[in-house]
């Protein structure tokens, strides 16, 4: 037993320290590996093997075993050849001896001795720092990365020469604690005050910026819902520095940082095409990776034509969307996934797109059900605001927009009302965990979200004749919680719950007698 290195696996999004062991033996020459990896970790031992040749290092004959432990962990990838190579280095005398005991070391080794880049550098590096080791040695296209996580020294290596020179030299202690320093901006997006009309639709997408409330757009085609769509993340407010870690670490294990753009700075806006399957939303594989909803987390996740999405897709969504995470079992663990992300759907109330409009829609009532049909109640019983848009008047689309109206609905004034309202929510779940109105546990409503006897008294009656769930009322509630925080009131009054109850058009009629939307 010569080494011990640490290196790193990834479990969802946390990295699990794997200390890699190399026995060089008398006996028939051989290269054997053990401790549960799959091809891509075995195919180590060609790589490396041909690498050193390369080198003009040889390997004896002899009989070469290499343990992965903890065994019981699946391992996968090809961030292991580094720490394996260092392994037989150290073994064959070409390093000294327990000179990188407590050092992390990741990256994948080429033919020629080149060491290339990994995914998931940022979430190994975070569980080396809090395993107490000194250093990390990482692929230089890594190295940016590696070095956004303060209180460990990271150095990058081209290839296995200078990875030689680092290790003997120990080039990590020559290196600054931490040098790269994460930059959040807002980013830019389109202006609201370019959407003709639509008060509703605006008012809607204020809304759920405010409470990150999900929010559901219907209406005919070109009635402006992909651009309200795409103009809500102008709303919502720069990353923190523990949010945008948090994301580019989900990033970062998925493979999408680049060596020049090794952090996201932005919320993310995920917008996939209708036709995703169910694993590439949710995430999967044999070893899972992130899907679209966990990429979209603390931002939004837009689905356009929510409607011609499989219907076992988007059923999917209902439990993250009530917990915040995705729970993914395969044979080799259980994988959890972060998962809070504004769900943005955009649809159409029937196949042309013109229903109730019966002068364009020439649809019958049977295709309108069916249609309609395709998202279930409960999936609906998720989304806490509807608004319907519609086409827009000539006199909307040509005309001039007063000043006032113009700058009322700017992205710039929209942004500081959200705001406000983010900074009354932040003062009053201060030390409960929780973040926005959206997230306040059912068993806390009455808690947050007091109501004056007229308001009480209507939310009791839409609860009756609109035959209201448990989970659409307190919806209503956390709506109108924002409601009166972006109107700076303390307790909700009639006119948040009125507005709330109008944003349930799905409570309001039956989709299953085709009623007017």
């Amino acid at each position: 037993m010569y080494t011990s290195i640490l290196s790193a696996t990834m479990q969802g999004i946390k990295a699990i320290p794997v200390q890699v062991e190399v026995d060089v033996s008398p006996g028939l020459p051989g290269f054997s590996m053990v401790g549960t990896v799959n091809s891509q970790v075995r195919e180590a031992q060609d790589r490396v093997r041909t690498a050193l040749h390369n080198l003009e290092i040889p390997v004896p004959p002899r009989r070469i075993t290499i343990n992965l432990s903890p065994a019981d962990v699946p391992k996968t990838g090809t961030g292991f050849d580094l720490p394996i190579t260092a392994a037989i280095l150290e073994s064959l005398g070409h390093l000294p001896k327990g000179g990188l005991e407590q050092v992390m070391l990741i990256g994948e080794v080429g033919l020629d001795g080149q060491i290339k880049k990994v995914r998931g550098v940022l979430a190994m590096v975070e569980e080396a720092r809090k395993s107490g080791c000194q250093g990390c040695i990482v692929p230089w296209e890594n190295r940016k990365e590696a070095q956004m996580i303060p209180g460990i020294r990271s150095v990058g290596v081209k290839n296995l020469k200078e990875f030689l020179r680092t290790a003997r030299d120990r080039g990590w202690e020559q290196m600054e604690a931490e040098q790269m320093q994460l930059v959040n901006n807002r980013g830019e997006t389109a202006d609201f005050k370019e959407i003709k009309g639509q008060l509703a639709a605006k008012r809607g997408a204020l809304l759920a910026a405010a409470g990150f409330h999900n929010i559901l757009l219907m209406g005919p085609p070109g009635s402006g819902k992909t651009m309200v769509a795409k103009r809500i993340p102008g709303l919502l407010p720069a990353l923190t520095h523990e949010e945008a870690m948090e994301i580019t670490s989900i990033y970062s294990v998925a493979g999408l940082l680049s060596e020049e753009m090794p952090w996201v700075s932005v919320r993310p806006f995920r917008s996939p095409h209708h036709t995703i399957s169910a694993r590439a939303l949710a995430g999967g594989g044999k070893i899972p990776m992130p899907g679209e909803i966990t990429l979209a987390h603390r931002g939004i996740l837009f689905l356009d034509e929510l409607a011609e999405m499989k219907r076992d897709t988007l059923e999917i969504l209902r439990q993250p969307l009530e917990d915040g995470e995705i729970h993914i079992a395969r044979i080799g663990g259980r994988y959890t996934f972060p998962a809070e992300f504004l769900l943005v759907g955009a649809m159409n109330p029937c196949p042309c797109g013109y229903y109730p409009d019966r002068n364009r829609c020439d649809c019958g009532e049977h295709e309108i059900r069916r249609y309609q049909q395709r998202i279930s109640q409960a999936f609906l019983d998720r989304m806490d605001i509807c608004v319907t848009t519609s086409a827009a008047t000539y006199g909307e689309f040509r005309g001039e927009t007063p000043a006032g109206e113009s700058n009322l609905w700017s992205t710039e004034h929209m942004r500081r009302q959200v705001e406000r309202a983010q900074q009354i929510q932040r003062e009053r779940f201060a030390g409960s965990g929780i973040c926005y109105n959206s997230q306040i546990p059912p068993g806390e409503i009455a808690v947050y979200c007091k109501t004056s006897e007229g308001a009480e008294k209507m939310l009791q009656e839409a609860f009756e004749s609109l035959h209201l769930s448990g989970r659409a009322c307190n919806r209503i509630l956390r709506v109108a919680r924002t409601a009166a925080d972006l109107d700076g009131k303390e307790r909700i009054e009639e006119e948040e719950i009125a507005e709330a109850i109008g944003y349930r058009s799905f409570d309001k009629h039956s989709w299953k007698q085709g009623d007017k939307l």
